[in-house]
């Protein structure tokens, strides 16, 4: 499910710390926010096109969605970004996160324009548009709504992304001691399942993976959770930076 590991992709200490870091902020703000699946596993092995992955599986089939889970869903996936400009910086925000910020801002599109979530706007359906991360030009191509009401949808859109945003970011705020605990545990092991995170987040150290030894050691590279490589980047040579 999280794709085919990438062990021959190599990376720096510093990115691969960075990714550990991003990781473990998608996976503390999922396991605190409410209605949020269960986190399953945190890797930063490279996986298919992802430089690292934070899994949540769902305990059941669902087939709607409440606008609680949704916030917390846009919640968790601004943690990622939000660890790194936390820990390292804005200056080191890296363009990671795009797919992130992709997904979120169209789930709070669809929630003011498709499911009647925005208080302000109603029950309405606003526009059958989709794949525009920006309304605004959506609808001044296809005049499905006036302007004020395009501006009114854009503030509602806008909105819930802060909202979200801040939640986030107070929870990695006051959670900064599990969040550098996640990312050692990491570094040390690659990959993390349920029982090592919740033993994390109870301020216990993680435990050894089944079979692990001291002699065990991280391949010489791995990235970060959801995750996208540098535009332009490639990955080079064991040793070199």
């Amino acid at each position: 499910m999280m794709g085919a590991e990438r062990r021959s992709m190599v990376m720096s200490e510093a990115e691969k710390t960075l990714t550990a870091y991003h990781e473990a902020g998608h996976a503390i703000v999922g396991l605190n926010v409410p209605e949020h699946d269960p986190v399953y596993k945190v890797t930063i092995i490279p996986r298919g096109r992802a430089l690292g992955v934070t899994q949540f599986l769902p305990e059941e089939d669902r087939y709607s969605y409440t606008k609680r889970r949704l916030n917390s869903q846009i919640c968790s996936l601004f943690g990622g970004r939000i660890a790194e400009e936390l820990i390292f910086g804005p200056e080191r925000v890296t363009t990671g996160a795009s797919n992130d910020i992709e997904r979120a801002t169209d789930i709070a599109r669809n929630m003011v324009t498709r499911w009647g979530l925005s208080e302000k706007l109603g029950p309405l359906a606003y526009s059958e548009e989709s794949g525009e991360v920006f309304l605004g030009k959506s609808v001044t191509q296809h005049k499905n709504v006036s302007d004020e009401t395009a501006h009114a949808i854009d503030g509602e859109i806008r909105g819930i992304v802060d909202l979200n945003y801040g939640c986030a970011k107070r929870i990695l705020e006051t959670n900064l001691e599990k969040l550098h605990a996640m990312a050692q545990a990491l570094m040390k092991y690659e990959t993390l399942d349920a029982n090592q995170l919740q033993r994390i987040m109870r301020g216990e150290p993680p435990g050894d993976p089944e079979g692990w030894s001291d002699s065990d050691k991280p391949s010489a590279g791995a990235p970060a959770g959801g995750r996208k490589p540098q535009p332009g980047a490639t990955p080079k040579p064991a040793g070199q930076h």
